[in-house]
Formats: C-alpha cells, structure tokens, sequence
C-alpha cells in the first residue's frame, strides 16, 4: 500500500481512507448509539499520530489546508441553510434570549477562560471565544434523542445550536479579521479601511450569490436534478472570489450566502436541506479525520495539562452555566429546566473544524500561541460530549425532565383503528400520540382519554408542540393514501425509514399503482388498508394485548388465539410492528397487540370471567381459612390477641393461571 517516494499513501489511498474511516465511523456511531464525533476523533488519531498510516502533509501534502478550508466552508453554509428569521421569530423566548444575550456572553466568558485559564494570549482568545458560541446541532441531537428529554428543555437546546452554528462562525471570522489588522504593517487606517472592504465584499457575495440562486431556482432555470450540483459549485465559486480579496472572508460570505438562502421561501428548501445529509456528512467527516491524524503529539505535549484542564472545567462548570443563568432571567422556564440547559453544552465538529483553520492564520501573522487553538478545541469536544453523552440522561431524569424508558408510537390519523390501537397500546406500557388535521376525527381517542395532537403533524405547529423525542416509531394510518405516503416519506429521514410503518394503500397491489420503495413506510401485518382494518373492527373484532410468561409461551398464544392478528410487539423497552406474523418470535416478556375475532374475543371474556370467579373464590377461601386460623389461635390464648395474618388476597397459583391478557 505504501509508495516507495514517500514511504505512506499515495493521495488516491489517502482520499479512499479518509472517506472510508469517516463514513466507518458515523455509522458505528449511529449504530451503537454513541457521539460520532468521539469515533471520528479516535479513528483520526489512530490512523494519524498513533500507528502513522496516514499522515495529511506527508501523503497529501500542500492540498490539506485547501480541502480542510472548502469542507469548512460548506459545513458554515449549510449552518447558514438551517437558519430561518422567521422560525427564530416565532420560537420560544428563551431561544432569542440564548441568541440576543447568550451569545454575547458566551463570547465573553469564553474568552476570559482562554485567557485566565488557558493562559492564551488575548489575540488567541478573542478569536477561539467567537467559536467557543457553538454547542454543536450534529452532537446533541443525538444526545437529545437519547436522553428522552421532555419538548421545552430539548427544543430549546436543540434551537439553540442550530442558530448559534453560523452565529459563533461569524464571530470568529470577524474576530480573526481585526486580529490581522492589528498585526498588519500597514497603517491603522488602511488596515481598517481593507478589513472593512474585505467583511464588506463577502456580505456582497453571499447575497449576490444567494440572490443568483434564489432567482434561478424560482423561475425555473434550473432543473431540478441539477439544483444540488448547482449549489454546491455556488458556495465553492463564492468562496473563492470573496477570499481572494480577504482572507477568511470567504467563510462569512457563504454563511450569509446560506441565511440568504433558508430565508428565501423556495418551494425546494426541503430538497436543497437534504444538501446536509449528503455532502455535509461527507465533508464532516474528512476533516475532522484529516485534523485528528494532523495532529501532533509535541503539539499536545505543549500544553500545560493542569491548565488546560483548568480551562475546560471553567467553561463547563462556570462561562456555561453563567451565560444561560443569566440569559434565562424571566422566562417562564422552571429552575430544573433553566439548570439542564445550563448543564448541557457539547462541543461539536464545527468548533473543531474552524478552529483547525484560524489556528493557522493565526500562527501565519506571528502569534505562536495560536497553533495550541486546535488541541485545546480536540480537548473541550472530547471533555464536553463524553461527559454530557454520559450524564444528561441521568442529570435529566434527577431533574425530573425525561420522557422515562417507555417506547413511544405516534399515530397519524384519528380512526376507530387508531383509539383501539393506541388503548391497547397503553397497556402495554407504551407513550402514544394520535394526530389528525380534523379536529372531529379525534373525538373518539380524546373521550377514551388517548393523548392527541390537533394539528397537521407536518406543520410548524407540529414543531413547537408535539414531543417528537419520546416517540420511537411512526405510524402513518390516516383515509387519506397520499398523505400517509408523504408523512412517512418525510420524516423517513429524521426518524429512520425502519422505524415508519403505513397502512396498505388502496390497490398498492396492482402494479399500474405501485410507488418506488423509497416512497412511505413499512407495511404491517396482512398489509390491509385502514377501510379494511375499520370492517373488521365492524364485524366484532377487539385489540388485546397479551404478556408471554415462561408458562405462556408463543404457541400457547398462537393455539389459544387461533386467527388473531399480530399488529405489535414491544419488549425490552422497544417496539415495532409485525410485518410477517408467521416470522413472529416471542420471549418471555413480550407484549403482543393484536387484533382477536368475535369468536375468540367471547372466549376471552368467558376465559376472564371464569378466571375472575376462580379469583374471588380464592380470596374467599384465604379470608375463611385466616378468620377460622384466627379464632383457632384466641381460643388457645383465651381471647387474647393473636398473631394470625389475615389473608393477602393473592391469587392462588393452583387455582388460578395468569395468561397475561388484559
């Protein structure tokens, strides 16, 4: 594999291992539920400084800082992309209080851990507190997610990340900007007249640019398959031309470029969103694999460990909790809430990636310590999101903020269906949630008492007021095909198609109406349409929910139960629904919900009845033995008081079998 001029990789090995190792790691993550950014992190060193298989400027050589700038600036357009004014203006107070004041503060309290802390220099620290504003939207999501935070504290961390992304990037742009004046040999003036043209011309290029692409796209001069291609080589050109006139200007002009963009109301947002899931992920994770194996131990070896330590525990235990405290005063936030937030700050690939790239600059104009900005940045993300991936969930449920352990399904549509499902679904201890946009069609759930939202589920509504993090599972239900295909296929991507179910759709059966398999969810049991589901409800069918037991296995179901149809299953704190029944395998534990004919639902109440009555009996029987018990023992004593223990009205194992079924 090595090349015998260099003795490492040659650039085509060292691009395939990059991306290799990257994508390796994201998915790792995603598939062992841990921080991404802690694989990519250890796969970056591993690679780089541990074993010495990749080395950037060996085995790439003058095309690092390049390629780590381009990634960078489209990471920074597309946390522009993701910030939308009018969104801001209709959140919670609490998120414009974390953006209006928090930011500002953060800044501030950033800088004076760098500098009395650290022990950086004010110039490093002025410029690496700008970025310190992020917490990271690709790390707490999943933080968030797994926690089961409840929707007040977790949207407005979430919220709070995703505007102060492009907000923390601004800053140290222009942070670093007035950093270069200062150490310019050029006049005062001049320098401030050139840095002032410079922030001046990028503004201009982002909204040109911006103004380009807004104005193609709404008049239909581009096709839609070229949309995204188009974008992407927008953001590099603009980058370009605004950095050729400033340097690091050209990060500013595509955030701008970006902001100009989301907050454009282009009919393909959605479409041009999706730029993240691709390409972002991609360039996150090459540069952070291409900063971690650049990283050098003689480098960490110059940091003064007790101080650096210093540094991380006065940004977490002091600059945090200070900055959101003081941000927070009069809201109508608890004081639980207000201290979880203060508590939860993870740092993310964004800090990691920008601080990689005005490090330097900064040791390019003369200030030596700003090459210890990067492995400062490795050590706060590394501190931040090991320690919050550990506790914020214990921290939360302390705090009484957690949606608990319980799996949860929402439902979209209000039918007989989904109240009986969603019954049954409560008795097997599961979080439910019925939505349909016509207010009427929940009149049955609302008087069985089932949780519903009025509302469409895809609406801004939706967002600010439906729980989205206890929820596990979709299930798409609604009379209307279309609208269940287009529910599921949107949130397909936030919530993992796995974990979409939809009812059949009429005639999906016939290939004139079959849909691509990228289209709506997963089918359920029998793959019935919900009219189908609705006649058999009609005809006498109820949902039952069974616990198998070590005595009542999955063949005693199936033969007591014979022609029941499985929906769901939930065990060990999971659930998804039955696609194939005869695949169906049960545990002891399992909650099975299913959907029992008339013939077997009445041997079910006969089953309850007679079991009901053998339970009474029991009971009858331990108050007659206890009360004869007890007057047997005050005959002995003479009257006094015995020590006979009245009956505890437990079933009677001989007499009675507990099946599980409710």
């Amino acid at each position: 594999m090595a090349t015998e001029a260099t003795g490492g990789l040659n650039p085509v090995e060292a691009f395939a291992m990059v991306g290799v190792a990257g994508v390796a790691a994201q998915w790792l993550a995603w598939r062992f539920r841990l921080p991404a950014i802690v694989l990519m992190l250890a796969a970056g060193l591993i690679l780089g400084p541990v074993t010495g298989i990749f080395v950037p400027s060996r085995d790439i050589g003058s095309l690092v800082q390049p390629m780590i700038s381009l990634a960078v600036a489209v990471i920074l357009f597309e946390g522009g992309l993701t910030l939308s004014f009018k969104k801001l203006a209709d959140a919670r107070p609490a998120v414009r209080r974390l953006v209006y004041v928090g930011a500002p503060l953060g800044w501030l309290f950033s800088t004076l851990a760098l500098a009395y802390g650290a022990g950086l220099s004010w110039e490093s620290s002025i410029v690496f507190g700008g970025i310190m504003i992020v917490t990271g939207p690709t790390v707490i999501a999943p933080l968030l997610r797994q926690a089961r935070l409840h929707t007040r504290p977790a949207q407005i961390l979430q919220w709070e990340a995703i505007v102060n992304d492009p907000i923390g990037a601004l800053a140290a742009v222009l942070a670093v900007g007035l950093v270069t004046v200062a150490y310019s040999d050029l006049p005062v003036s001049s320098a401030l007249g050139h840095f002032g043209l410079g922030i001046g011309f990028a503004f201009a290029c982002g909204l040109a640019g911006g103004w380009m692409i807004v104005s193609a796209f709404r008049r239909g001069w581009v096709p839609e398959y070229m949309k995204v291609p188009l974008l992407f080589v927008s953001v590099l050109a603009v980058f370009a031309v605004s950095d050729s006139i400033l340097h690091e200007s050209g990060l500013l002009a595509v955030t701008v470029m970006g902001l100009f963009i989301a907050n454009a109301d282009l009919p393909s947002y959605h479409e041009l969103h999706r730029f993240k899931e691709h390409a972002t992920i991609l360039l996150v994770s090459g540069v952070f694999i291409l900063l971690a194996a650049s990283v050098k131990f003689e480098t960490l070896a110059q940091l003064n460990w007790w101080r650096a330590g210093l540094f991380v525990v006065l940004v977490i235990g002091v600059a945090r909790p200070l900055t959101v405290l003081i941000s927070l005063i009069g809201t109508n936030l608890t004081w639980n809430e207000k201290l979880l937030i203060a508590m939860t700050g993870p740092r993310g690939v964004v800090l990691v990636a920008v601080s990689g790239v005005f490090a330097e600059r900064l040791v390019a104009i003369g200030i030596e310590d700003g090459g210890l900005i990067a492995p400062l940045a490795f050590v706060l993300v590394l501190a931040t999101v090991v320690l919050h991936g550990f506790t914020l969930a214990p921290v939360a449920r302390r705090l009484g903020l957690t949606s608990g352990e319980k799996p949860g399904l929402l439902i979209v549509g209000g039918s007989l269906f989904a109240t009986g499902l969603a019954k049954a679904l409560e008795n097997a201890d599961v979080n439910v949630l019925v939505t349909d946009a016509n207010r009427d069609r929940l009149r049955t759930a609302r008087a069985a008492g089932v949780p519903v939202f009025d509302g469409d589920i895809l609406g801004e509504a939706a967002e600010h007021n439906v729980e989205f993090i206890a929820f596990s599972a979709i299930l798409a239900a609604s009379d209307n095909d279309a609208y269940n295909t287009l529910v599921a296929t949107d949130l397909g991507p936030e919530f993992g198609r796995d974990s979409i179910w939809q009812v059949a759709r009429h005639k999906e059966d016939r290939a004139r109406y079959a849909l691509p398999s990228q289209l709506g969810g997963q089918p359920i049991t029998g793959n019935r349409t919900l009219a189908q589901y609705l006649e058999l409800l009609a005809g006498g069918w109820i949902f039952r929910t069974t616990r198998l037991t070590e005595e009542y296995t999955l063949q005693d179901w199936r033969a007591a139960r014979e022609g029941a149809i499985p929906l769901v299953v939930v065990q060990d704190g999971q659930l998804r629904f039955v696609d194939d029944a005869e695949k169906l395998d049960g545990k002891a534990g399992m909650r099975i919900v299913s959907l029992m004919p008339p013939e077997v639902a009445e041997k079910i109440r006969q089953e309850n009845e007679a079991q009901t009555e053998m339970k009474d009996k029991a009971r009858q029987i331990a108050r007659e033995e206890a009360e004869a018990a007890r007057e047997a023992q005050e005959a002995e004593t003479g009257g006094g008081q015995g020590g006979g223990a009245p009956g505890d009205g437990r079933d009677d194992p001989d007499l009675v079998r507990n099946t599980g079924e409710a």
